[in-house]
């Protein structure tokens, strides 16, 4: 089985996916870390180098080959479900979860993480929050198509983990 996680940057995918991982004994794969490792540059220089379509290509190309594993949690970057055909290959492949997360609470977990983000490290503080809301609108359509969505308010990252564990093992 595969276990995508979805969401918008700073959702927790990255530490719920480890976590969740480690509780399936199942190999955690951070979708821009594997892009990394397989063109050597960090996600940030291959934005610059070949712009976002460009990124977003390959990183299309690895959601590909990524999905052909198994017994993995997969995080996936915040726009990966948005472009291509992304979200439903997702859906096709795996168990698709999407992590939401309100506005208020992404911006007081991005703001102090602007510079390891690239499409944030730009924007002054008093932008932020627009950009975000602007981003969530765009995107949650996306989102929404998972399979299953947890609102993460104020839960502990083990009940976050109880959660998804209810809705995968039937």
């Amino acid at each position: 089985m595969i276990i995508s996680l979805i969401g918008y940057m700073g959702s927790g995918k990255t530490t719920t996916g480890k976590d969740l991982a480690k509780a399936l004994g199942y190999e955690f794969i951070d979708l821009d870390i594997y892009i990394e490792e397989k063109y050597q540059m960090t996600v940030s220089e291959i934005f610059e180098t070949y712009g976002e379509l460009g990124f977003r290509k390959r990183e299309r190309e690895a959601l590909h080959e990524v999905l052909h594993n198994t017994n993995i949690v997969l995080s996936v970057g915040g726009g990966t479900p948005v472009y291509y055909d992304n979200i439903d290959v997702i859906n096709k492949y795996s168990e698709s979860i999407f992590l939401r997360v309100q506005l208020p609470q992404l911006v007081k977990r991005l703001e102090n993480k602007k510079n390891s983000r690239p499409l944030i490290a730009h924007l002054p503080a008093e932008e932020l929050t627009e950009f975000i809301a602007k981003h969530l609108f765009e995107r949650n359509a996306y989102y929404q198509k998972a399979k299953y969505t947890i609102s993460i308010v104020h839960q502990s990252s083990f009940e976050v983990l109880n959660e998804i564990m209810a809705l995968i093992i039937k």
